[in-house]
């Protein structure tokens, strides 16, 4: 008989877990990622440094941001940089520059300022794209803006986690420090790039060779794994290297064989990331640091309801479709988590609960942005065909 409780009994039920919330997130049409941070932090005390949980997430975000890397070659890289740029840095002046600001005013050092920031910074790509897909407003004229928006934060992201990444990692943080750590950043942009246009050139013709899925399925993970474990090694975040690595691959053109060989098990992966999540909040007897909570969400959707309004108009949208725009990218998901992972203490209980109540509010905005648009602008006028007289 074992006393102990077998891990593999552990690892089934966090899956079946996984399963029956993805099963109920539907249902309650509540993100999934919210629930899978509940069940962490319900469950922390019997998974507290599960070393298992611990690396089965970290395979799960490096393949997360793998696949994202995949959407930008550098040509694509150019021409959405071309056009989403100056309302992409409007965005990170007020959702990372103005909330580093206030958690300066609430006396927080520079290093937990700009981590608030971070985590404050970035809109939740999954849980926008999915209530874009589910409530048909895949051809409405804000969404290319708002896909936008959502490509410039996946760039600027994995910069703001390797940053953050190096401060926490060193002992002593210099202005020489972060040159190097810049240098470093730009080095491994540069390899992934020399890399893409020379050893993958003709990847695809080699993935087409093949035939064993098994194969296929290590060599891509693995090339992943190990883009990422050397930003690591380099003392950068793991994030930036795989979404490096999927710059690399975008090269070949045709990514479609590479995502549908990944994809089944960045999806069973991937939950397991905001479980273990879920488990290094402590929330303890009362809301941590709740003046500095409260200023940071109001000003989280004041800050994206502003990039709508004052980007959308610079991008060549109407006013009510800018507004229906700012209220469709409040909502926090996977970045601030993934940023929020370099937290400690009460800064990660306050990390913890800013995300969920963000998550929240975020799809509560969206759900009612067509309705508060009307409320404000009145109902679209329809424009009526004049009919032109003979002779007029």
């Amino acid at each position: 008989m074992h006393t102990d409780f077998p891990e593999l009994l552990g690892a089934g039920l966090i899956l079946l877990f996984i399963f029956y919330l993805g099963y109920l997130s539907i249902k309650i049409k509540i993100p999934n990622v919210i629930l899978y941070i509940l069940l962490g932090i319900i469950l922390a005390d019997a998974l507290t440094d599960n070393e298992l949980l611990h690396f089965a997430s970290e395979i799960g975000i490096v393949l997360l941001f793998f696949l994202l890397g995949l959407e930008f070659n550098v040509k694509r890289l150019g021409g959405i940089a071309k056009k989403i740029w100056p309302s992409g840095l409007l965005d990170v002046a007020l959702s990372l520059g103005v909330t580093t600001v206030i958690a300066l005013l609430f006396n927080l050092d520079l290093f937990s300022s700009f981590l608030v920031g971070g985590i404050a910074y970035a809109t939740s790509s999954s849980i926008t794209a999915k209530l874009l897909d589910d409530r048909g407003r895949m051809a409405n004229s804000e969404t290319e803006f708002i896909l936008g928006i959502l490509i410039f934060e996946d760039l600027v992201a994995p910069i703001v986690v390797a940053i953050l990444f190096g401060v926490s990692s060193g002992e002593s943080f210099t202005s020489l420090s972060f040159f190097i750590l810049i240098g470093k950043i730009i080095g491994m942009t540069l390899f992934a790039i020399i890399l893409g246009k020379t050893l993958f050139k003709n990847f695809e013709a080699f993935l087409d060779k093949i035939t064993d899925e098994d194969f296929k399925t290590a060599l891509l993970i693995g090339i992943a794994i190990s883009y990422g474990g050397l930003a690591l090694y380099l003392g950068l975040s793991e994030v930036l290297g795989a979404f490096l690595a999927g710059m690399m691959l975008a090269e070949i053109g045709k990514i479609d064989k590479i995502e549908q060989t990944v994809l089944p098990v960045r999806d069973l992966m991937l939950p397991t990331f905001f479980i273990y999540f879920g488990t290094t909040i402590e929330l303890g007897d009362g809301i941590p640091m709740a003046g500095l909570l409260v200023s940071v969400i109001a000003w989280s959707v004041i800050a994206k309801l502003l990039v709508g309004l004052v980007g959308g108009p610079i991008y060549g949208l109407s006013k009510r479709a800018s507004l229906r725009a700012g209220l469709s990218l409040c909502a926090r998901g996977e970045f601030s988590v993934v940023i929020a992972s370099v937290a400690s203490g009460t800064l990660k209980a306050f990390s913890g609960l800013y995300i969920l109540i963000a998550a929240f509010i975020g799809m509560i905005l969206f759900e009612k942005a067509p309705k508060l648009t009307t409320r404000i602008y009145g109902k679209p006028v329809k424009k009526k065909k004049s009919l032109r007289v003979p002779g007029d």
